[in-house]
């Protein structure tokens, strides 16, 4: 455990950005007004998910484009673009040009793999290359070796009156820096400290095997140590841990209700691990702030870390996350050591 002269350095909140098919502007706005609150609030980052075919955020570099002019100092990141959606050098392109519109505030968030429901959708997103397309960590080396500025083209120069770059434009100088993997197993978590990426660890884990511990916490502790085994910055690597955590301090008894019922609906899946991969669920985390504080002082995972990115719920309304937010930055992370930025 960190000893309590060492804060929570870092805090963080991901939301999914849910909205209603029949009216999608009034959905992305109500993201837009939440991540306007947590600049208020204090908070150091917001972090959207990536949904496709989903009512979620199918394209999160677009909203936090529109974030970036809404707000001055709050970090923007993904968690995580799934890669296998993208092309590397049109996403470093997009990702740059925002980084330089929000002043420097971009974390990329990535992973690899076969996009979900490949089998569904490859015929509209690789008609042609389906078959030859590379889904592996090759990916991610060519995202960041396009934003650090290494070359994209053979050519460089002028034609007419039209100037060519052989690097991604614009280019900003530090982005490549930002960049975090979002990592399930503990395979995936060396490979990223191998690069000398981030390390975004979530409420999702694969088990190391059939046999091993169900234990989540004892797992994503494993896993952050494996990945500062082999990272160049060792137990200094930046490790980000995101919970599902719900405080209640200021709730309704109806929210609190409907948090407790939201809660005991997903808990079933957290006693065993899932499907053939053997994934891991944690545990939502519900309860007064002080109650929070000391559940995560105890979870081996947060004893590992001093930066989170605490999970918003999925499916409530504004004011449900108005008040989870506001307990979270001015009750949950003064518990923990944290300081809002001004």
């Amino acid at each position: 455990m960190p000893p309590a002269s060492v804060p929570l350095r870092t805090l963080g909140f991901l939301t999914i950005g849910s909205f209603d098919e029949a009216d999608p502007r009034a959905g992305h706005e109500t993201t837009l007004r939440v991540i306007e609150l947590g600049e208020q609030l204090g908070f150091d980052g917001a972090w959207l998910r990536h949904r496709h075919l989903q009512h979620g955020i199918s394209s999160p570099v677009a909203v936090m484009a529109a974030a970036s002019q809404r707000t001055s100092r709050i970090e923007l990141g993904t968690a995580v673009t799934p890669l296998g959606w993208e092309n590397p050098l049109r996403l470093a392109e997009d990702l740059a040009t925002v980084d330089v519109l929000s002043g420097g505030r971009v974390n990329p968030g990535v992973s690899v793999g076969p996009p979900m429901r490949f089998d569904d959708v490859r015929d509209a997103l690789y008609p042609d290359t389906a078959d030859v397309e590379d889904f592996t960590h090759a990916r991610v080396q060519r995202l960041v070796a396009l934003l650090r500025g290494e070359p994209a083209s053979t050519f460089r120069g002028t034609v007419g009156i039209e100037e060519f770059s052989d690097r991604v434009q614009p280019h900003s100088p530090g982005l490549a820096d930002r960049v975090w993997y979002g990592a399930a197993g503990r395979g995936s978590a060396r490979w990223a400290g191998g690069q000398g990426l981030s390390l975004l660890t979530s409420s999702v884990l694969k088990a190391a095997g059939p046999d091993d511990t169900t234990d989540f916490a004892t797992q994503q502790q494993a896993q952050i140590r494996a990945f500062r085994e082999v990272h160049p910055a060792g137990a200094d690597a930046r490790v980000s841990q995101g919970l599902v955590v719900i405080p209640t301090d200021t709730a309704t008894a109806e929210q609190r209700a409907k948090y407790a019922a939201y809660v005991e609906a997903r808990t079933p899946r957290t006693a065993r691990p899932q499907g053939p991969a053997h994934l891991l669920f944690a545990p939502d985390v519900l309860g007064t702030s002080d109650e929070i504080a000391q559940a995560l002082w105890s979870h081996a995972g947060f004893r590992e870390v001093s930066e989170v990115v605490f999970a918003l719920p999925f499916g409530f309304e504004h004011a449900d996350y108005v008040q989870i937010l506001t307990d979270t930055a001015t009750r949950l992370g003064p518990a923990l050591g944290w300081s809002p930025r001004s």
